[in-house]
């Protein structure tokens, strides 16, 4: 089938839209208005996501989440293998005669609702394409052993394992974890202060519902995870973001005094920067001072190349401050759908009631898998196979760059399943649409900064470059794809490439 032409006003609408706005923020306004005014009519068939992102100069992930999100409120309509058509039945605005008719759409959306909209949700993904950022390499996975340990529970404990399960989690599951956390973190739990959840990103909404009130001010690091942000965002915090320096988060006495400290201290997300051992004191001395709570998110701490990393800082709290969170998604698989939060015991009856109303329970049965899997040792096994697969893979991505391309300077990180690299400055956008049309997907890292006091954001030009579920074959295709771009002479400064891994 020949490619879809752009549609002529679809371009301009998007071109006079506020550029105060964020670009899928912007591309969304410019397809509704196109459909809503009639330029795109009901039915018509819109350029592909690949095909529209080229012509706009847009990253594929941006158009994607602009199609997504105005298919979700009815505008569109997308069939696999087909494509995507403006919808035959379209949301109408009310007549002047009828004012008081409440408006569809977004219009009947509490302004909670609305604000988790506008955040534009978390999507991870779903297959390990270069260079997308956050996967393992589930080919590494110990299937064969995981598929016996799955056969022996369903025979043992049958339909036990079938039913509604406790809400705080399969206490086996967490007793091995609290073991693990103990001689691996430093963590100091017991079984009975651990909640099992589905994701991290699910412990941060119930987190959030939980502690934090409209125009409570939350710490956040700048850059810093999206999801954390969109959490806490959506409860109405005010939210600061505090700028990360080759030493973690560095706090300025200007910024007000927050409820809540949001961290990833082990490998700062997205940099790879460790929390120094005095910046965690002096925050966890803050917090006690101001009645603040931390969530250390150790999203990967597991994967840690370069030495040893520092003992949680829930294992330096002394006085019931820090929140825990962990996740099997990046050293097991995604879909498993388990992950962990420590709590302080006078957060545990409340976050338990909290999941009673969220979705119950995780699966009893994958609870189970997880449990044996550690308890007969495969967990910390695969854990060695992995950190080892993986740290000599981030070396032959910094390699490969280092040969072959001058116009990227990754950031060395001390682990992780991804590394920061840098681009020149105001050439993200550019960069990425000549990465797009060479089929390379580049996370870009403006998306990770966010603006204080309703002012935009200064953000620094970059890419998320994934390494982990690539071989190394993978890694040097894709690099040298990159290096291949027909890319002009650059003028502007680059950043200084970080020799040393970050500790």
């Amino acid at each position: 089938m020949p490619a879809q032409p752009q549609p002529p006003a679809l371009i301009t609408l998007f071109e006079n839209t506020a550029t105060t706005a964020g670009l899928r923020d912007r591309l969304c306004a410019a397809l509704r208005q196109a459909i809503s005014s009639g330029a795109l009519t009901a039915g018509e068939r819109l350029p592909s996501s690949r095909l529209l992102a080229c012509d706009l100069n847009l990253s594929r992930v941006t158009v994607e989440a602009a199609y997504a999100q105005v298919e979700a409120e009815g505008y569109l309509q997308r069939h696999t293998g087909k494509g995507t058509f403006v919808s035959q039945s379209l949301p109408r605005a009310p007549s002047a005669r009828k004012s008081k008719v409440v408006k569809p759409g977004l219009a009947r959306i509490s302004a909670r609702g609305q604000k988790i909209v506008a955040t534009g949700g978390c999507r991870d993904p779903q297959s390990p394409v270069a260079f997308a950022a956050g996967s393992p390499d589930l080919r590494a996975f110990p299937l064969k052993i995981w598929k016996q340990m799955t056969a022996r529970q369903l025979r043992v404990e049958g339909e036990r394992l079938l039913g509604y399960g406790d809400p705080q989690g399969y206490l086996p599951l967490r007793e091995a974890l609290a073991r693990y956390l103990q001689q691996s973190r430093g963590v100091s739990c017991t079984a009975a202060q651990i909640l099992i959840t589905t994701s991290s990103q699910q412990a941060l909404q119930l987190l959030a519902m939980l502690l934090i009130d409209p125009a409570d001010s939350v710490w956040l690091e700048q850059p810093g995870y999206p999801g954390a942000r969109n959490a806490f965002a959506s409860a109405g915090a005010d939210i600061c973001a505090i700028p990360v320096d080759d030493q973690g988060m560095a706090p300025d006495p200007a910024f007000p005094v927050p409820r809540l400290i949001y961290l990833t201290p082990s490998h700062h997300y997205p940099t790879g920067v460790s929390l120094s051992l005095p910046r965690r004191l002096h925050l966890l001395e803050f917090a006690r001072r101001h009645g603040s709570w931390i969530i250390e998110d150790d999203y990967d701490s597991e994967l840690h190349y370069d030495g040893r990393p520092l003992p949680a800082m829930q294992g330096l709290d002394k006085h019931q401050q820090v929140i825990y969170l962990g996740t099997f998604s990046k050293v097991l698989f995604p879909s498993l759908r388990l992950a962990y939060a420590v709590l302080p015991p006078a957060l545990v009856a409340p976050m338990v009631t909290l999941r009673t109303v969220n979705d119950g329970h995780s699966s009893q049965l994958m609870q189970a898998v997880t449990a044996e899997f550690m308890h007969t040792g495969h967990f910390t096994s695969h854990l060695r196979f992995s950190r080892q697969l993986y740290h000599s893979r981030r070396d032959h991505l910094l390699a490969q760059i280092g040969q072959k391309i001058d116009w990227l300077i990754p950031q060395v990180s001390a682990g992780g399943l991804q590394l920061a690299a840098h681009l020149p400055a105001g050439q993200e956008q550019y960069f990425s649409t000549l990465a797009a049309q060479a089929g390379i997907e580049t996370p870009r890292l403006s998306p990770l900064f966010t603006g204080n006091g309703g002012s935009p954001a200064q953000h620094q030009d970059g890419w998320l470059l994934g390494f982990s579920a690539l071989t190394p074959s993978e890694i040097t295709t894709a690099v040298n794809r990159l290096a291949s771009l027909k890319v002009p002479a650059i003028s502007q400064t680059m950043p200084a490439a970080t020799s040393q891994p970050r500790r």
